[in-house]
């Protein structure tokens, strides 16, 4: 017969990892769930799969914790990251079958209604509509916050400083793609150019042919 103690201690190792893996620095792990092989099972087996996962996430941070306490390096964290692509991947499974639910019952999605409100930086965020215990006109927090209106010196300062930096952001990424895009044509010049125009949008490609940079420096054989 088990003591408590026993019982106690033996749940507790739960949030451990096998002992067998303690000095191992390389796991073998497998991959994350794909939406479409969580699509194909049930809803017990997805929530069977929920507790599964959040047990193996609860385990992975206590065994990082342990090898960050005790100076050691923590095998394979990668599969944390793992865990937690599954977890969103049946997430999205399940808020598709509750969509699909609530439109075939109501008509509607079930959803929280959300709207684009601008907060104190002026910056554009998503705002999700919840239920309150008070009506609208008596909740003066609720009213506050919906007229939480934004100005002043700094915050335009901070907004022309933002747009600048997103403005750069976007033009160097474009150049990126626009140099890349160069050098696979004066490496390549018979490369599929609707490849090019598929992976580069943003690239004027018949742009770029016409320029003297992509032509390169190979020569045509003329047969004698």
């Amino acid at each position: 017969i088990h003591s408590s103690s026993t019982l106690r201690n033996e749940k507790l190792m739960e949030f451990f990892d096998d002992p067998k893996l303690w000095n191992e620095t390389e796991v073998k792990v497998g991959r994350a769930w794909r939406t479409d092989e969580l699509r194909i099972k049930s809803n017990k087996e997805l929530h069977q799969l929920w507790y599964i996962l959040l047990k193996e996430r609860n385990m992975l941070f206590t065994m990082e914790h342990e090898c960050n306490d005790k100076m050691e390096v923590f095998p394979n964290p990668e599969r944390i990251d793992k865990v937690k692509i599954s977890m969103e991947n049946l997430e999205t499974v399940v808020r598709e079958r509750n969509k699909a639910y609530h439109l075939l019952e109501t008509g509607e999605t079930g959803e929280r209604p959300q709207k684009q409100i601008h907060n104190a930086f002026g910056l554009r965020c998503t705002y999700k509509t919840c239920e309150h215990v008070l009506p609208p006109f008596m909740n003066i927090k609720w009213i506050k916050a919906q007229h939480n209106t934004y100005g002043g010196r700094a915050v335009h300062k901070f907004l022309l400083h933002y747009r600048e930096k997103m403005y750069n952001v976007k033009r160097k990424a474009k150049n990126r793609s626009r140099n890349e895009v160069m050098m696979m044509l004066r490496r390549n010049p018979n490369i599929d150019l609707q490849m090019l125009k598929r992976k580069y949008p943003d690239v004027d490609i018949d742009k770029l042919l016409s320029q003297d940079k992509t032509r390169g420096h190979f020569v045509t054989k003329v047969d004698a």
